[in-house]
């Protein structure tokens, strides 16, 4: 067994690496043909220094960033070759491909960036952080009750722009001596502004109630274990193709059976139901999503179910009926001081009682009612425009903070802050 999982390992390092290099070519070719960047243009940066993998965690920052865009230039940060090249066919915003400490510099030094976003706690956000003289800014890829949410690497950051009253909440019960009114600025969820933003449905509506069944991944331990494709998800899908009376958006986390072979195989059997379901009856058109945009599905469904993940407050966001599938593995912790004190929870069950949990919380008035409470405490005032104006004002402060400084600081003079030697490292395979 060891034998032929080594031989597998193998199998799949000889196919990152050829998949690398071609990668490389491709988007070398691609910067070639490409004009150099306006010196001293852009003053807002976006470092991202994971794989393609994890491109959903800036993907969903592209509409209120490119927004932001007209008000503050833009340019991401792409360290990886996979990543900067899907950016290079995708992004609504400007790219840098920085594989090297050295091309990092070179930005630095002919960009003006006062501000830096981060979505992620990536290990290499340390590489970036080294340049001062600007502000280092953790927007985060998702707002939840997640023990992520509570890392103590947010006092590495200068600032952390947050969703609202929870996640300060959240916060100072673990990060001792943080100046919360100063350095955590609440902007609400400026993506819920673009959940549309004019995107044509992949269907056309009528009588059928949407449901959206987004779950995360398998995670890679016990205690975040919350992934439900496995232990839900097969007879859910399954109940609700055969009612007639729903349409099914089904959008699995792209991580899905990265650790487990059965939930991959699940996650499988889901995408072939629909796929049947679709063909014995065209008029259905039930949706398996795996596209790079995510919103309308959150707007447009009629009721949700989703796994404890950042989909959870997406959707809460939307204000509109939302069901959590309560974890099947034991060692799952669930954090119960937020929204999930109060949640409608969906266990796992035969799919005519799933099905029928779903019919009773699309239609329930009084947990509508619960939910706009959670809203509020989440993201604040959710009228449309308001989250975005928030957004813009948080960057606006923090430009007018780097002006303050850089008046304080003027007699300073010119510091060298860059790497004598290059760090030419090695790129992560298949990123």
């Amino acid at each position: 067994m060891g034998v032929r999982r080594d031989a597998q390992r193998a199998v799949k390092l000889a196919r990152d690496i050829m998949w690398s290099r071609r990668a490389q070519r491709e988007l070398l070719r691609k910067l070639a043909d490409r004009p150099p960047f306006e010196p001293h243009r852009f003053r807002v940066g976006v470092y991202f220094a994971d794989g393609r993998v994890n491109l959903y965690q800036l993907r969903q920052w592209y509409r209120p960033l490119a927004e932001l865009a007209t008000r503050h230039p833009v340019l991401i940060l792409s360290r990886a070759s996979g990543s900067a090249l899907e950016l290079l066919d995708e992004s609504p915003l400007p790219v840098a491909y920085v594989r090297r400490v050295a091309d990092l510099e070179q930005v630095i030094q002919e960009q003006d960036l006062h501000v830096v976003f981060y979505v992620n706690q990536n290990a290499k956000n340390f590489q970036m952080m080294r340049y001062g003289r600007r502000w280092h800014v953790f927007i985060n890829h998702g707002e939840s009750d997640k023990m992520y949410m509570t890392t103590n690497q947010f006092k590495a950051y200068d600032y952390a722009l947050i969703a609202g009253d929870a996640a300060r909440a959240r916060l100072e019960k673990v990060l001792w001596d943080y100046d919360f009114d100063k350095r955590a600025i609440p902007i609400g969820r400026p993506q819920a502004d673009h959940y549309l933003d004019g995107s044509p449905l992949p269907y056309t509506p009528d009588d059928r109630e949407v449901v959206l069944y987004a779950p995360t991944w398998e995670g890679d331990r016990g205690a975040a274990a919350y992934g439900s494709i496995a232990s839900h998800g097969v007879a859910l899908v399954r109940g609700l193709l055969a009612t007639g009376r729903h349409r099914l958006i089904y959008r699995p986390h792209p991580r899905s059976g990265v650790v487990d072979r059965l939930y991959g195989a699940a996650n499988r059997e889901i995408i072939a139901a629909i796929a049947a379901a679709n063909a014995a009856d065209p008029m259905a058109r039930h949706v398996y999503d795996d596209g790079p945009s995510l919103g309308w599905q959150l707007a447009a469904a009629d009721v949700a179910i989703v796994d404890i993940s950042a989909m959870v407050y997406d959707r809460l966001a939307a204000g509109k009926p939302l069901l959590i599938t309560r974890p099947a593995n034991p060692e799952a912790e669930i954090d119960t001081g937020g929204y999930l004190q109060a949640c409608e929870w969906l266990d796992a069950s035969d799919a005519a009682t799933m099905v029928e949990r779903v019919d009773e919380v699309a239609h329930d008035a009084a947990a509508l009612a619960r939910l706009g409470v959670w809203v509020e405490r989440y993201f604040g005032d959710t009228t449309p425009g308001v989250t975005t104006a928030r957004f813009h004002a948080a960057v606006d402060h923090l430009m007018a903070e780097w002006e303050r400084f850089a008046v304080l600081h003027a007699g300073d003079g010119d510091i060298d802050e860059f790497e004598e030697e290059d760090e030419d490292e090695a790129e992560t395979l298949g990123a």
